[in-house]
């Protein structure tokens, strides 16, 4: 093979400093990779450009760019840095059977989990015995404390509460639009990515159990339907999915329908 052709073929940068990794900080080879590289075949080369220095590359920045969709769910979502203040969405269609006095301020954390078979979205089912949505699928979360800096925060202080998720393993994304729920909640939805090693440890007291469900199957219009109920004498549409062995609707099932809208006003 003649040098011109190894020359473009090398990913050098010319950045030949190792990081603590034993990794070069330009290429991410390590220094055996890089004393051998004129003494590899083409096949050896190709599998390390192709498939080898990538995942070095995604390990070194984060879990947070395993995810696919990163970019279109940044594109849809309220930036962390400019948190909406409305009410919620749907507050009108609640006006008049909301229990009196403000809302209770509160955050959930739609958190994104990217797996080598599809981004998938973390859930849980709450114990039965909760005061308020008892039984009900919903995200990890609740009322804003006093102590919380802002949302973001009280979506995150929950989660480990509840599941035992780590802060140092959920990166933060955006925001959904804010939802009012009919038990007098004001919610804002946090959405985040959260690490794959992940290991869900449920509290017993407030969750009964942690799954995940494809996002691509939650963003589908097919798979989303509404219900008829009735509610203090009035007719309501709730939205609701049917997965296996649990059901997902009303404020849960109404985050994720507006993750999908504000994903498909937000396409290119």
């Amino acid at each position: 093979m003649n040098s011109d052709y190894r020359a473009v073929l090398s990913p050098c940068t010319g950045v030949c400093t190792l990081g603590d990794d034993g990794l070069c900080r330009g290429c991410l080879r390590t220094t055996s990779e890089i004393a051998r590289w004129s003494q590899m075949n083409d096949d050896e080369r190709l599998r390390l450009m192709e498939s080898v220095l990538p995942v070095r590359e995604q390990q070194r920045s984060g879990f947070e760019f395993l995810l696919g969709e990163r970019h279109a769910i940044m594109r849809a979502l309220h930036p962390l840095a400019s948190m909406p203040m409305e009410q919620g969405w749907n507050h009108e269609e609640l006006a008049d059977l909301l229990p009196p006095g403000p809302p209770v301020e509160s955050a959930v954390l739609a958190g994104l989990v990217p797996r080598r078979h599809g981004t998938q979205v973390l859930l849980t089912r709450r114990t039965d015995g909760l005061r308020h949505h008892g039984g009900q699928v919903s995200f990890p979360g609740g009322r804003i404390d006093s102590g919380d800096r802002d949302p973001v925060a009280a979506a995150l202080r929950e989660s480990h509460e509840e599941i035992a998720l780590a802060v140092s393993q959920v990166m933060p994304l955006g925001f959904l639009d804010p939802f009012t729920t009919i038990s007098g909640f004001r919610v804002m939805p946090v959405v985040a990515v959260i690490d794959p090693d992940y290991v869900a440890v449920p509290n017993p007291d407030e969750v009964a159990d942690v799954f995940e469900v494809p996002l691509e199957f939650l963003m589908a219009p097919e798979n989303l339907r509404r219900v008829e109920v009735d509610y203090k004498g009035r007719r309501r549409t709730v939205l609701e999915y049917d997965w296996p062995g649990q059901r997902i609707w009303g404020a849960t099932a109404a985050m994720l329908f507006n993750l999908r809208e504000r994903l498909a006003g937000s396409a290119p």
